[in-house]
């Protein structure tokens, strides 16, 4: 559980919702449905508009690596390896093909066989940057719709602010609807700026964190692959991947 993520935004919205009150407003007048109908959905059409659905579907789920992050497990994988690499050199690679099997990474046990395999140092590395290059990219793609969304929030609550006084204008003579009209005007734009700035961009920001943090796990878990293939060092390999973990 990341209680960072979970802090930042109960102390943003009640920060926001603090404020409202000292200044002697009603926290009921943030509420309108209205105005959150327009920002939320104006925003999910535009963001749909430019992203493929599967990277669109995969961008939401990311959304739980907020509260939910994956396990950051560099230092056990530098060790795993290390142990590796002590194998290879004292019993030969054949010997790893039991830990193989027993990992669940996809990507480990892929490196993995290609090791044990007699695949060349530099073709290892080729293969398995390709695989972290399409990682890459993919998810970076996914994330996009967080930074988009980001961007067009506060373009929509805008567009709500002018639908808002429109409908105003619109019932200058009937002056009970007034109030409701120039609520959802000044309260779109609060919605549009605020789930931009507190909620869409900064989970945009994280996702992209953790998913550095992926990539260079796989980056480090690479050199430790290929140091083995090379019949380096254990030592020489645990202090290439230490370098990885500072």
């Amino acid at each position: 559980m990341d209680w960072s993520s979970i802090g930042g935004i109960v102390l943003a919205l009640g920060g926001i919702l603090l404020g409202q009150a000292v200044e002697g407003g009603k926290i009921s007048s943030l509420i309108q449905p209205a105005a959150f109908m327009i920002v939320i959905f104006g925003t999910v059409g535009a963001v749909l508009l430019q992203t493929k659905p599967s990277y669109f579907i995969q961008g939401v789920r990311l959304a739980k690596w907020i509260v939910l992050p994956p396990e950051d497990d560099r230092e056990k994988l530098a060790r795993r390896v290390g142990s590796w690499s002590q194998i290879a050199r004292k019993d030969g690679v054949l010997l790893l093909e039991n830990y193989m099997y027993s990992e669940q990474d996809p990507f480990v046990k892929k490196a993995l066989r290609l090791l044990i395999d007699g695949t060349p140092p530099e073709k290892i590395r080729d293969i398995c940057n390709v695989d972290i290059n399409r990682y890459e990219a993919s998810q970076r793609n996914a994330i996009k719709i967080w930074e988009s969304a980001g961007g067009y929030a506060p373009t929509v609550g805008i567009m709500g602010a002018v639908l808002g006084l429109i409908h105003v204008m619109e019932n200058l003579s009937d002056p009970s609807r007034l109030g409701s009209g120039i609520a959802v005007a000044f309260v779109a734009t609060i919605y549009g700026v605020g789930f931009a700035n507190l909620l869409f961009l900064p989970i945009g920001n994280k996702l992209k964190s953790l998913v550095l943090i992926e990539t260079t796990r796989r980056e480090m878990l690479i050199e430790g692959i290929v140091g083995i293939a090379n019949g380096e060092n254990p030592k020489v390999v645990e202090d290439r991947l230490a370098s990885y973990l500072r």
